[in-house]
């Protein structure tokens, strides 16, 4: 489950209350909601405690408002993430399996609090920010901006205690997200070759799953 999440996660490029925010933060906030799809590489960098070394991993990312996102990782290709419209997909083309993750319905428990963070993706407003996250710090620093949240969620915060942001302060683009699991390991995506505004295809988001493969819902198996 861990890794479906650190996986998913490092979607979140969020809003934050503007009259407490660094003038640099709040620009930027403000050039995201003209996004209406962005798709851009990414290097992953994985650290663990157990390891000496990180662990890295090449994909790329698209998404398109207010919700869809699509990502792959590795090349060839290990693992996709999909957020469809009901549900979230992974798929892993090497095991021929998927695993569904239903999006609506009362699920509860800290698996849902997660994907409700997920879901506020790209930039929201600033009551749902205020909702579901406090401000640890927000800083400018050679053209760089930097916000540091932390979800209120208990559950969520169990999971995953902090969330960084960085972005371009000149031109807005964002340039990596980076997720402090409770382990004390930590996941950061650096991105790069970002496209803005140009048409995704639909089937991007909707995935058409081969025959041979074995479909599981994990949180039936509980």
């Amino acid at each position: 489950m861990k890794t479906f999440f650190s996986f998913l996660m490092v979607s979140w490029v969020l809003t934050a209350p503007a009259a407490e925010l660094n003038p640099a933060l709040v620009s930027w906030l403000a050039a995201q909601t003209n996004i209406q799809s962005w798709s851009a590489d990414f290097v992953q960098t994985r650290t663990f405690k157990t390891l000496t070394q990180p662990l890295t991993e090449n994909g790329h990312l698209w998404f398109q408002a207010p919700n869809r996102f699509r990502w792959e990782l590795g090349h060839p290709v290990k693992t996709i993430a999909v957020r469809a419209p009901e549900e979230l997909l992974v798929i892993y083309p090497r095991l021929k399996r998927v695993e569904r993750f239903p999006l609506s319905g009362a699920q509860t428990g800290p698996w849902r609090d997660a994907l409700a963070l997920l879901e506020a993706g790209f930039p929201g407003n600033q009551a749902a920010l205020e909702a579901q996250y406090n401000i640890l710090s927000d800083t400018v620093k050679d053209q760089t901006g930097e916000l540091v949240l932390q979800p209120k969620s208990v559950s969520a915060r169990k999971m995953i205690p902090q969330i960084m942001i960085e972005f371009d302060a000149k031109d807005f683009s964002l340039g990596a997200t980076k997720l402090q699991f409770a382990d004390g390991s930590s996941m950061r995506n650096d991105f790069k070759n970002a496209s803005l505004n140009t048409k995704i295809e639909a089937r991007m988001f909707s995935p058409e799953i081969p025959s041979d493969y074995k479909v599981v819902e994990p949180l039936k198996q509980r």
